[in-house]
């Protein structure tokens, strides 16, 4: 399995906000992970990269487990938030930095961003990230996630943000890369029309547990929206 999560177990404040007992994601899945506000989805996306500590379980990719092996960074692209941003550099610095931290030359970087081109903020080049609006800071962030075609693509609410030319774009770049290179995918979303378009499987998540997991299919957008209307 590309992703294993075993009995993983994040509590705050003696309160316990995520309990997973079992989920895994083969290779070559895109998986939508849906679920209202508190419930769960971000803290699950910064377990699985580690970017927190479980009080419990583990989190293994390739079969390492996250906490103990670094060499899932290596083929790894994510974007949760701003966060993950240098307010001080401009979008061309950025991508630049990010290009050396994946050993890419600048040629290959200039041919894999070509791709991008249309979906990165026009006239961005020349200004700070902090300078950009957040949903064209987004723009730069997934793009620095997605170029250098990682084997395992993680993003929390990627189409937030952006407007409706860029979040048909975004679905495109996505597409085309799976159709490539059969990239795994976790995305999480708020949109579920998206998640449904996009994703072959649907995890929602409610109180921090898992209490739907299943393939997508034609009646699952209505299935999410009858469950969330309640």
């Amino acid at each position: 399995m590309m992703i294993r999560v075993n009995q993983l177990v994040k509590q705050y404040g003696g309160r316990t906000v995520l309990d997973v007992p079992s989920w895994q994601v083969a290779p070559g899945e895109i998986v939508g992970l849906v679920g209202s506000n508190g419930a769960g989805k971000t803290t699950f996306l910064r377990l699985v990269l580690d970017l927190i500590q479980p009080d419990g379980g583990e989190v293994l990719i390739d079969g390492n487990a996250v906490s103990e092996s670094g060499g899932w960074k290596g083929f790894t692209g994510s974007y949760l938030d701003d966060r993950f941003l240098i307010g001080f550099l401009t979008a061309e610095e950025f991508l630049d930095f990010i290009r050396t931290i994946y050993g890419m030359s600048r040629s290959e970087a200039e041919t894999a961003l070509v791709a991008y081109r249309s979906f990165l903020p026009e006239n961005g080049s020349a200004r700070y990230l902090q300078e950009l609006s957040t949903g064209n800071a987004k723009k730069v962030g997934i793009t620095a996630a997605l170029f250098f075609e990682p084997r395992l693509v993680i993003l929390d609410e990627p189409f937030a943000n952006l407007d409706p030319p860029s979040q048909i774009r975004l679905k495109q770049l996505l597409r085309q890369m799976h159709g490539r290179s059969g990239t795994t995918m976790l995305i999480s979303s708020h949109d579920l029309g998206h998640v449904t378009e996009l994703c072959n499987r649907i995890t929602l998540i409610d109180h921090g547990r898992v209490v739907s997991d299943a393939p997508t299919t034609p009646d699952s957008l209505k299935e999410l929206e009858q469950y969330f209307s309640y």
